[in-house]
């Protein structure tokens, strides 16, 4: 076989066998059908998880980071980004607990499972934008669209996705703030 035909057959592959990691995610059981397989982030839920870090931002789904990142995260809250968000002992270890049983290296949906396998050995991210595939997932976003009063920041997750707060983070249903065309 020919380099040009072999390698056009291998981007044809990947183009088919990895679909964008949270394409299509609709419904309660957060997964979509992806040529014949199912994505699936997380379902798992914890009051005091939602109740405590929904307070400032969205409650990020724990199969978004690897169980290493939120024990580095839940050990410094009260250093967290740059503030204090620090809890009494019972709690941080009970979200702790329910973080790490969670995490997408603990977990075996499909989509943690791609989170978990983005993260080299022996890294330990502290937040999603680091991962290519975030960047991959908002290269078409201007520099601006992030400064925008409405957006304020990359980790403002539910400024664009309205489904942020149920774990989707799917591109159809995502709108840019302060812009006339559907993403940015």
């Amino acid at each position: 076989m020919s380099k040009p035909i072999a390698l056009s057959i291998a981007l044809i592959a990947a183009a088919v066998l990895s679909p964008p990691l949270f394409a299509g995610e609709h419904g309660e059981r957060r997964e979509h059908e992806d040529h014949g397989r199912t994505a699936r982030l997380s379902q798992a839920d914890n009051k005091l998880w939602r109740a405590e870090c929904s307070v400032c931002h969205v409650a990020y789904a724990p199969g978004l980071l690897p169980e290493r990142s939120w024990r580095a995260i839940m050990d410094g809250l009260d250093r967290h980004f740059g503030e204090n968000a620090g809890l009494d002992a019972a709690d941080r270890k009970a979200i702790t607990d329910f973080l790490a049983a969670n995490a997408a290296d603990r977990t075996d949906g499909r989509a943690s499972r791609r989170v978990a396998s983005a993260v080299p050995a022996g890294r330990t991210p502290l937040r999603i934008t680091e991962f290519a595939w975030f960047e991959r997932a908002h290269d078409e976003l201007r520099a601006d669209v992030w400064q925008r009063k409405e957006v304020g920041s990359r980790a403002n997750c539910a400024a664009c996705h309205p489904g942020a707060e149920k774990g989707r983070f799917d591109e159809d249903g995502a709108a840019v703030p302060g812009s006339s065309r559907h993403r940015g």
